[in-house]
Parts: structure tokens; C-alpha cells; sequence
């Protein structure tokens, strides 16, 4: 059954510099184009001030998302997105691509040495015609990758990381006075609809805080495998306390469906490349708050892997879960179709390599138990690439457990 919606499209839309007023954090730390414009002309203005959405007014019942975008190629898919008819979209990282860039006359992936790039990368993102419909029409909340952040993998050590900090919140259109300017990173969370259909959505940061990741010794890598390995030092970070602090936060908030997005994968850790699984500790942290907060509904979303998957950790005696935690990744808004052979024994379904928006139906019950969520994902041609419905009522501890 087809549940993606005819409803009337959104006729305003709002910008993280909205869904930032009343959940930020409480304490201090907080047609289309095929080039990219010169840098010349690169600082984007600032966004024109848009009417907004009070949280109560939009009763979420299809969120869009995506991640990956070169925005130096083609990117039609967002014909498929505007006819979606989505009450709010996501972006959840490597909305551009300012890492790729020329030096010496030579195109290729560097660290950004200047912040004039990230303003070009914006610039051209700005320029995409289907982009700038949908944001015409549609509230959008955003997050970063490594790419768009400005460093391919990277972390803390990344030295512009303040600079792409506040190149992100202009462009997304924050206040300048905006307490999100002095936190550290880009994390935000945002609540809609009434109680009993309480929809919140967390936009973690998986890159301003974090440590390094380690590398497997090349004697033990696995052929066709990243080159990362889970490590063991328990005081490595990937959100960093103050924004743990803050998660803790949101999750206590009331809500019946949470949509936390997170740049990189959750669940899927066999890959070798970036997930939250190369720092173990943290994720099973993750999972420990959503237990000990009785955080209900809990849906995770990803993307950084250029594919498509839906994946479920059911925990298991070294692993424990407060209840399955699903993690959708969509991956990959204009890529060339490929083959997907990751491996991934948490995978739910088929894994598919092409260009792709995924898309959270919510179908409101009386109840909980009558309540059901479905995981989409939709190719350039609004395809059905892969599917799951998830219901409610299992997105809940079980009577009588108790939280750590």
C-alpha cells in the first residue's frame, strides 16, 4: 500500500533560525546547475526573512530527508521531492560537497583552506532551482557532514570548524543573536503538533565534537572494507558533554514519534567506514539515555554511505537496547546506480546504490498500538526502493524494565 500523500503542499516555509527558538540547548555550548559560482561572487546573502509555523500548527504526518549532494552535478531528484508533498524535509549532511575543490589548476577532495569555499558551496546549493522551490514551500531543519562541515572524515581537529559553524547557521538562516552562534555545533531539536500526535525531531552533530576515529592496521583490514576500526578508548567522544547534556534534555520532552537524525550510521558497524560503531562506547550511551529518559518512539535517520537501507539493532547481551531502534539511510540525493555490497547483518530488506529521498509516513491512530510508521525510500523517478513499516506500540520498554 502507497502511503505517500496528496495533501496541499506547505505554503510557507521555516528555517533551523524557527525550529531553533524554543529547544535549544540551556546551557551556554548550544533546471539545474553543474558548476559552482566564482569565488568572486561566493559569500551568499543572507536568507530573505520568511514567515514562519508555530510548532502546534504543523501536524506532522510525512517528513522527507536526504543527504549527499554534489552540488556541482544535476540534481532533478527534487522534482520527486516537491511532488512528495512533505510537511517538513531534513537535511542531514553533505548537503554540498566544499571539499571538492581546485588547487594548482587540479579538481580534487582537500580540506578546505578558506572559508570563502563553504560560501561558494552554499551559493551554488542556493542556486539549484528544485532546492530553492522546496524551500519555498516546505519547512526544512538541517545538519552537517564531513563535506559540507569541510573536511572529508572529520572531527574536532578540523581547524575551520568555527568558521563553517557560523557559515552554516547563515545560510540556514539563523538569528544573529541566535544562542545556537555560541554552543558548540550545530545540534538543535524541534517539536510539532499537538499532544497524542507529538512529533519531535533531535538534529544530532557527529562532527564538531568528535575525536578521531582509528584506523585498522592495514594487516588487518578486511578486503572491500573501510579502513576504521571500533576503538576502545572509553573517553573518546562523538557528540561531546554539552551536547550529550542537551539530548538528555529533548528526551525528556513529551513526544510520541522521535525522528533523531544523525549524519552517520547508527546501527550498521561492519562496513569499516564512518559510523557510530567506531566508537562504541558512545552508541551503546545512545542507547543507555533512551532507556534511562523512557524515550519512546525513537526513529533513527542517516546518511553519509552514498545508498540506501533500513536497519534494526534488537540488541543482544553485550549490546542491550530499550527496544529495537531503527535506522533508516538515505544517502545519495543525485549519485550514478551502482552496486551496494556492504555487508550489514542488520540490514532489514535490499540495499540499493542510486540516487534516492527517503520519506517517514506517520498514520495516526487512537492509539499507539494502532499507530504504524513507514520507512521509505524513493529513487530519481519516485520508485520504491525500499520499505518498512514499523509500529508504535514497539517503540516502547517493556512493562516492568528497568532503565539504567
Amino acid at each position: 500500500m502507497v502511503l505517500i500523500r496528496s495533501a496541499v503542499a506547505i505554503a510557507v516555509a521555516v528555517s533551523v533560525a524557527s525550529a531553533a527558538t524554543d529547544t535549544q540547548a540551556r546551557q551556554p555550548a548550544p533546471a539545474s546547475t553543474t558548476a559552482a559560482p566564482d569565488a568572486s561572487a561566493a559569500r551568499p546573502p543572507a536568507p530573505a526573512p520568511r514567515p514562519t509555523l508555530s510548532d502546534q500548527a504543523l501536524n506532522v504526518q510525512l517528513i522527507a530527508f536526504g543527504s549527499c549532494a554534489r552540488e556541482r552535478n544535476p540534481q532533478p531528484i527534487w522534482a520527486q521531492v516537491i511532488s512528495a508533498k512533505p510537511d517538513l524535509f531534513l537535511m542531514i549532511g553533505d548537503n554540498h560537497y566544499a571539499d571538492v575543490w581546485e588547487k594548482d589548476g587540479k579538481m580534487g577532495m582537500r580540506p578546505v583552506e578558506n572559508i570563502a569555499r563553504i560560501d561558494e558551496a552554499y551559493a551554488a546549493l542556493a542556486a539549484i532551482p528544485g532546492f530553492t522551490e522546496l524551500r519555498a514551500r516546505c519547512p526544512i531543519m538541517a545538519t552537517w557532514d564531513d563535506h559540507d562541515y569541510g573536511a572529508n572524515d572529520a572531527g574536532k581537529d578540523f581547524p575551520l570548524r568555527e568558521q563553517s559553524k557560523q557559515a552554516f547557521l547563515k545560510f540556514w538562516g539563523l538569528a544573529e543573536d541566535s544562542s545556537l552562534r555560541d554552543q558548540p555545533g550545530v545540534y538543535h531539536a524541534r517539536s510539532f503538533g499537538p499532544q497524542g500526535q507529538r512529533v519531535q525531531v533531535i538534529m544530532l552533530d557527529t562532527r564538531f565534537n568528535r575525536d578521531a576515529i582509528e584506523r585498522a592496521p592495514r594487516d588487518q583490514r578486511v578486503k572491500g572494507r573501510g579502513p576504521y576500526a571500533p576503538s576502545t578508548d572509553k573517553t573518546k567522544t562523538m557528540l561531546g558533554e554539552a551536547q550529550w547534556a542537551w539530548l538528555e534534555e529533548q528526551l525528556r520532552q513529551p513526544a510520541d514519534v522521535r525522528i533523531i537524525g544523525s549524519s552517520i550510521q547508527m546501527v550498521a558497524d561492519e562496513h569499516g567506514y564512518e559510523t557510530w560503531g567506531n566508537i562504541p562506547h558512545e552508541r551503546q550511551r545512545f542507547y543507555d539515555l533512551v532507556a534511562k529518559t523512557n524515550a519512546s518512539g525513537v526513529v533513527v535517520i542517516s546518511g553519509d554511505r552514498h545508498l540506501t537501507e533500513i536497519s534494526v539493532d534488537r540488541g543482544s547481551p553485550d549490546r542491550p537496547v530499550p527496544y529495537p531502534i531503527w535506522d533508516f539511510t538515505s544517502s545519495g540525493m543525485n549519485l550514478d546506480t551502482g552496486s551496494a555490497k556492504d555487508v550489514n547483518t542488520f540490514r532489514v530488506g535490499p540495499v540499493k546504490r542510486e540516487s534516492t529521498f527517503g520519506t517517514i509516513q506517520i498514520v495516526w491512530g487512537a492509539t499507539p498500538d494502532k499507530t504504524l510508521i513507514e520507512l521509505t525510500a524513493l529513487g530519481d523517478k519516485s520508485q520504491i526502493l525500499t520499505r518498512q513499516t514499523v509500529f508504535l506500540n514497539d517503540l516502547r520498554q517493556p512493562p516492568g524494565s528497568t532503565a539504567k
